[in-house]
């Protein structure tokens, strides 16, 4: 929980949901299925979409347990995303020095630093376009109908009731 400089519960970062929260740093708009979902369909509008797919694959190859299995994931961010032969190759440098042999003995961090550099291609690229885009902007307006239209809808189901019984 955090507080605030008097101790009380700070309610600035709690009271925050979906675009409002999304709009505050990519940092959230990524902690959030649904904000990765609507910023992945915006970056395949634009034509790189390989670039939060790689950064989604790095954060749950952190996760990943047992040298067999960070092996084989290894391999597959390697094969997917930074290969010359890779379907989705992503644009970071460095790339060139990274080769098969690092897949051998990988380490949680391994990618690290390429992931940081996508990051930081999406924070100062895409996402400032992806919070202008249509996809975010009618997410946000049907988010602030639906957070309207409690009222309103309990105030109909009463009246139905009142007169259909």
């Amino acid at each position: 929980e955090i507080n605030d400089s008097e101790g009380h519960p700070s309610s600035s970062h709690q009271t925050l949901k979906g675009t409002s929260k999304w709009a505050v740093s990519l940092e959230n708009l990524l902690e959030d299925p649904e904000g990765v979902k609507r910023f992945r369909e915006f970056l395949k509008k634009e034509f790189s979409e390989e670039n939060v797919l790689f950064w989604l694959a790095c954060e749950e190859f952190k996760k990943t347990q047992g040298k067999k299995q960070m092996q084989e994931k290894a391999k597959e961010i390697y094969m997917t995303f930074l290969s010359s032969k890779a379907s989705s190759q992503v644009n970071v440098e460095g790339q060139s020095r990274l080769n098969e042999t690092i897949l051998e003995t990988p380490h949680p961090l391994m990618f690290q630093k390429l992931q940081d550099q996508i990051f930081n291609l999406m924070k100062y690229d895409s996402y400032s376009r992806f919070l202008k885009s249509d996809i975010f902007l009618n997410h946000k307006k049907s988010e602030e109908q639906e957070e309207n239209a409690p009222e309103a809808q309990t105030a109909a189901k009463r009246a139905s009731r009142i007169y259909n019984t």
